[in-house]
């Protein structure tokens, strides 16, 4: 067997499982071990700032708090909790209104994305634990403003630091609680969007689930009575009209391998998830074996449909009013499908050796109506094929109308509206 060079052999494949095995519990070791020391390396920085800050210090505390602040993604609370130890052990050796900034910074952005990415309770404890680690370290730790006279012996007056205080006190309130609102916010919008993702693909699902089972009904309804009718007709007629016998045996082995062929087509394309794709999302091969697709029925087939139902024992006489040029695909499968299904109503229910099939095709529409002199009526019970009429005349925002006729018999009738450029 040939092995080609550019392809991993499989002791490579399993060390490089054996690697990405590995390697992710190193990483978040390493990450947390680094966290755990992040309060004692901010300390240690800061309490040599004083003298003057050392490059090598300044590096180390600012790539642990990006290391800290990755880890609010995975447990939000242990590291939050890191992540305010280290600026306020900050403030507390530099009162510096610089550092007690930044330490302010990172606790207003740490809240906000913990309200955006993270459960509201998740993110109201974490809010009220930077209020408390902010609120500490400001009447704890409060940062050198500068004195302005009267002095006193022991630095600037009481009132003026008190003032400043509430002041600041008061900007830290409204920055975290900002902060909280605008990523809960951003939650609740997120959340919004995925459920109205979640909803118009549950839509989707659902009126796909339709369309197939109308698909079905009409090719499946239409066959099957069919071929009862000429069932009954061949066997009546079997012992004294062996003819008569043989032409409804070959109909029903007609609309047979018609209706199996159709069966096959849908089932095929049920079955195949995504074009060109496997199960995985790889290219699929081409399955030779399948039966090349067929384009969709329209009004152009609409002979064959007189013709079956010909066949079972019902003269349809079809009218073409106007143009009988290309419609689009959606409303020339839906016609198709209503004077399918009208037909059938027609051939098993309406008692009727005649039926009369309309088709006009006017300024901005289509017009389809199908009426018979029969017993008037459909009979109860748990039919779909009226309902799948309606179903496929709302989907393109047409009006629909079935119901006995004053004098007798029963009448269908569709209006599809068609498009700008086809009304023309």
């Amino acid at each position: 067997m040939d092995i080609d060079p550019g392809q991993p052999t499989m002791e490579e494949g399993r060390n490089r499982r054996a690697r990405g095995r590995f390697w992710p519990p190193v990483r978040t070791g390493l990450a947390w071990s680094g966290a755990v020391v992040y309060p004692a390396v901010t300390y240690v920085t800061f309490d040599h700032g004083q003298q003057g800050f050392t490059v090598l210090m300044v590096l180390a505390s600012i790539a642990l708090t990006f290391v800290v602040a990755s880890l609010l993604r995975r447990r939000p609370l242990p590291a939050l909790v890191l992540l305010l130890l280290g600026t306020v052990t900050a403030t507390m050796e530099m009162r510096k209104i610089e550092v007690t900034y930044l330490q302010t910074l990172a606790a207003v952005w740490a809240v906000g994305y913990l309200a955006a990415t993270r459960p509201r309770r998740t993110s109201v404890i974490a809010a009220l634990l930077a209020f408390t680690a902010q609120m500490g370290s400001l009447f704890g730790f409060p940062p050198d403003q500068g004195c302005s006279p009267p002095y006193t012996p022991h630095g600037c007056a009481p009132s003026g630091w008190a003032a400043s205080n509430d002041q600041s006190a008061l900007l830290v309130v409204v920055l975290i609680g900002a902060a909280w609102m605008a990523g809960n916010s951003a939650r609740e919008r997120r959340t919004h969007a995925e459920a109205l993702r979640a909803q118009a693909t549950a839509r989707a699902v659902t009126t796909e689930r339709l369309r197939i089972a109308r698909e079905l009904h009409d090719m499946i309804a239409h066959s099957i009575g069919v071929i009862a009718i000429q069932a009954g007709v061949g066997s009546r007629v079997i012992d004294t009209q062996p003819a008569e016998a043989r032409n409804a045996l070959t109909t029903i082995e007609a609309t047979s391998r018609e209706t199996l062929a159709g069966l096959r087509r849908t089932l095929v394309a049920l079955r195949r998830p995504e074009p060109g794709a496997d199960d995985e999302g790889r290219a699929a091969p081409r399955d030779t074996s399948a039966p090349p697709r067929e384009p969709a029925p329209g009004l152009a087939d609409i002979d064959r449909l007189v013709a079956s139902a010909r066949d079972a024992g019902v003269r349809a006489e079809v009218r073409w009013q106007g143009e009988r040029g290309a419609l689009p695909p959606d409303i020339d499968l839906a016609a198709f499908r209503i004077l399918q299904e009208a037909l059938t109503n027609v051939i098993r229910h309406s008692g009727a050796d005649t039926c009369r099939v309309s088709v006009e095709r006017r300024k901005g529409e289509l017009s389809l109506e199908i009426e018979d002199d029969g017993r008037g009526g459909l009979p109860a019970g748990n039919g779909f094929g009226v309902v799948g009429m309606r179903e496929r005349v709302a989907l393109l925002h047409g009006r629909f109308t079935a119901g006995p006729r004053p004098d007798g018999g029963f009448r269908v009738t569709a209006l599809l509206p068609l498009p700008p450029v086809e009304a023309r």
